[in-house]
């Protein structure tokens, strides 16, 4: 049964790097027996500017309808100074709650030929794979109270980060299971010596582990784990968080592999259900110019057929597709390095799609 795949490309780079990981999936659909259906809606800020909504109901249905979606970034500097509902995050900030796509996962991979281009030292970096597994449908970013009010002659800001054992419970499930098809073993980070949600936090995830004995757990506070992410990154195998933890500590993973732009994520449901993107952002100050890295839309890709349309030998081709271009020396501005050969959006996209063929 023919599989369908929501394509929304969203703002800024968006559009560009979108349209090099729909050109790798046509290749598979036609030379590769991937059967699957494509279709595009609207998303972020391109939705405002159409429907006034950074979540327009006819995206929500097709979101609902569809097995997998595929988002390129979503946002702008155009957009700051709307209502804060109809700013661009909203519409994606929605769209993950409508669909309960709460366990976010995010490699932070560094393939070896790119070594030379993280920040830190080769022997800290050299092997490096982390999965870190962060709750995205709750904490603080949808906690309520929140808002901005005028309290003792002055503004007063304020938002709610809470979460409930049964959200803690279900993320926990997801993180553990990952571990266990990993190196069995698991970081959960918090801020316990602070924070009464955190508090919970431990206090579930420790009786979960009494169902996944063969699962290493640990505990770390959030400074420490962002201090230990840069000094010796390689301890760590699988982390655990919340919403705004996750959102910092796997973004401070991106740069130890080289370059944001080669991370891809997808966001699950209970089913396996999808949505996957790069973690990059829209890059405005570069689109429409032809430079941004694909590599992070076409690996997420490549997250999208091993985890919802089930297709892991496909998976696994197209990764090894995207090794054999870095081996061939094609590198975007990001990660370009003295000795290889600078290339733009299209030529790494067709580069990749050509090594496919390999």
């Amino acid at each position: 049964m023919s599989k369908k795949i929501l394509v929304l490309p969203g703002d800024g780079i968006g559009p560009e790097i979108v349209n090099e990981a729909v050109k790798l999936l046509d290749v598979l659909r036609s030379r590769h027996g991937l059967d699957a259906e494509l279709t595009q809606g609207l998303l972020g800020g391109c939705a405002v500017d159409a429907t006034g909504k950074p979540l327009p109901d006819e995206t929500l249905s097709a979101a609902r309808e569809a097995d997998a979606i595929l988002l390129g970034a979503v946002g702008g500097p155009q957009y700051d100074k709307l209502d804060r509902p109809l700013r661009p995050e909203r519409g994606l900030l929605a769209i993950r709650s409508e669909l309960e796509l709460f366990g976010n996962l995010r490699p932070a991979i560094l393939y070896p030929q790119l070594a030379s281009a993280s920040s830190l030292k080769p022997e800290v970096v050299s092997g490096l794979d982390i999965m870190i597994v962060r709750e995205l449908t709750g904490g603080i970013y949808f906690g309520q109270p929140r808002g901005i009010e005028q309290a003792d002659g002055e503004r007063r800001g304020y938002n709610t980060l809470a979460y409930k054992e049964s959200e803690i419970e279900r993320i926990g499930r997801l993180a553990f299971e990952t571990a266990r098809k990993r190196d069995g073993r698991l970081c959960s980070v918090d801020k316990a010596n602070v924070l009464e949600v955190s508090e919970l936090w431990r206090e579930v995830m420790e009786r979960l582990h009494a169902e996944y004995p063969d699962v290493e757990l640990s505990h770390m506070y959030v400074d420490n784990a962002a201090m230990q992410l840069v000094r010796a990154p390689k301890q760590f195998d699988v982390m655990v968080t919340t919403n705004m933890f996750g959102d910092i500590l796997s973004d401070c993973a991106a740069m130890l592999t080289g370059s944001i732009g080669m991370l891809p994520s997808a966001s699950l449901d209970r089913h396996s259900k999808g949505m996957y993107e790069p973690i990059h952002g829209s890059a405005p100050d570069i689109a429409g110019q032809g430079l941004a890295n694909p590599l992070a839309t076409i690996l997420s890709v490549a997250m999208m057929l091993r985890y919802s349309l089930d297709e892991p030998a496909l998976a696994d081709r197209v990764e090894a597709a995207v090794g054999r271009v870095l081996d061939q020396g094609l590198r975007t501005g990001d990660i370009h390095t003295e000795g290889t050969r600078r290339v733009g959006t299209a030529e790494m996209g067709e580069a990749v799609i050509a090594a496919l063929a390999e």
